[in-house]
């Protein structure tokens, strides 16, 4: 097996990283509530689960080679849009979805797992600067841009997220099936 794999959108794909970045969402992604969000459309044809893993590989690439909270980074990126429900749908008493699903989407990662308060930033102000508050933390802000890149590369369709999210999706099955 080859150690790099590289996307049609330039993202490489480190195995040796890629074993690093398991270990930081490998209690999350051990839940079958997080592939729930493979249920909705989240942009085009990309499912919640699909955005959620672009945003939350390529937040934890920039953040490690930054120097930064890597682990936080992609946890929270992973749980950004964890609302749990097809916005195009339903929608919300409480406003529009774009103004209102980070409050959601933290409230549900909060019933479902242990989250530090750098995860929380990112869940809830991953949408600035649309919803006013600014990140508290750096890596809350390299999440927000990385989502917006994700959507636009999604919308779009440039780029192939696939291959994180078929190499995440693979070695799921892979270590479920060895455990």
């Amino acid at each position: 097996m080859r150690n790099l794999i590289r996307s049609k959108s330039n993202l490489k794909v480190d195995f040796n990283s890629y074993e690093e970045y398991k270990n930081c969402i490998n209690d999350l992604a051990k839940s079958e509530i997080i592939w729930s969000m493979a249920s909705f459309i989240q942009h085009s044809q990309i499912t919640c689960l699909e955005h959620s893993i672009y945003v939350s590989y390529i937040s934890y690439v920039v953040c490690r080679r930054l120097g930064l909270d890597y682990c936080s980074a992609a946890r929270g990126g992973l749980l950004h849009d964890f609302f749990l429900y097809d916005w195009h749908i339903t929608k919300s008493n409480n406003g529009l979805h774009g103004f209102t699903h980070p409050y959601t989407a933290l409230e549900n990662a909060k019933k479902s797992f242990i989250l530090n308060d750098l995860e929380k930033d990112i869940i809830v102000k991953h949408m600035w600067p649309l919803t006013v508050k600014l990140p508290k933390y750096k890596e809350a802000f390299i999440v927000s841009f990385v989502d917006k890149y994700c959507a636009f590369m999604e919308i779009i369709r440039l780029g192939n997220r696939n291959i994180i999210y078929k190499l995440i999706q693979e070695r799921a099955l892979e270590v479920a099936l060895h455990e």
